[in-house]
C-alpha cells in the first residue's frame, strides 16, 4: 500500500460505451450552496459532453437543497427514458448535526431509487466540514467531484451494457 494519499480523484478514465448517442443522463442539482453545485454541475456536465453524450441528451434539473435529490431524482427517471442520474450537492457540516441527517437520508433514497428503478443514481452530495473544503473539491487542489460523479455515471452505464451482452442462458447451450 502507498504511502502516499491520493488528493484529486477528478482523472478521466477510459470508459467504453456503446451506441452512445443513445445513452441520456440526468442531472439534478441542489441550489443551496449554489457556487459549489454550480461548479459541480458544470464539472459534471462538461465530463459527459468530452465523453461524448449529446447534448439533447442530458436532463437538468434543480431542487432546493440535497435533501430533495432523491425526489428530483425519482421525478426525472418518471418523465424520461434515462441510463442514469447524477445528483449533486453540498451539505456543510456547520454547528448542529443536521449535516448527518441529510447526508444519510440522501444517500439512503438515492440507493432506494437507485436498486427500485433499476437505474445508478450517482450521490455526487459533498459531505465537508467547512466551506473551505467545498471549494477544494469543487474544482480546487482536491479536484471537481461533479468529474467524479460523471465517470461514476459512464462506468456504471457501462457495466450494464457489458452484462447486458453476456450469454443469458441459464444452463443450456445456444447454436
Amino acid at each position: 500500500m502507498s504511502k502516499y494519499k491520493k488528493t484529486n480523484l477528478s482523472e478521466l478514465r477510459e470508459v467504453q460505451l456503446k451506441e452512445i448517442e443513445d445513452i441520456k443522463i440526468g442531472i439534478v442539482t441542489a441550489k443551496w450552496n449554489e457556487d459549489i453545485t454550480s461548479a459541480l454541475t458544470e464539472g459534471c456536465e462538461q465530463t459527459l459532453l468530452e465523453y461524448g453524450i449529446i447534448a439533447d441528451n442530458i436532463f437538468k434539473v434543480t431542487v432546493p437543497g440535497s435533501f430533495e435529490l432523491p425526489m428530483g431524482a425519482k421525478s426525472l427517471l418518471s418523465r424520461e427514458r434515462l441510463d442514469a442520474v447524477v445528483c449533486l450537492g453540498c451539505v456543510i457540516q456547520g454547528e448542529t448535526s443536521h449535516n448527518e441527517y441529510i447526508n444519510q437520508s440522501v444517500a439512503n433514497g438515492l440507493m432506494s431509487l437507485g436498486l427500485a428503478s433499476g437505474k445508478p443514481c450517482i450521490f455526487g452530495v459533498l459531505t465537508p466540514v467547512n466551506m473551505q473544503q467545498a471549494l477544494d473539491r469543487a474544482g480546487g487542489k482536491h479536484g471537481n467531484k461533479g468529474i467524479e460523479a460523471a465517470l461514476t455515471a459512464l462506468e456504471m452505464i457501462e457495466l450494464e451494457q457489458q452484462l447486458d451482452k453476456k450469454d443469458r442462458s441459464i444452463g443450456f447451450l445456444k447454436k
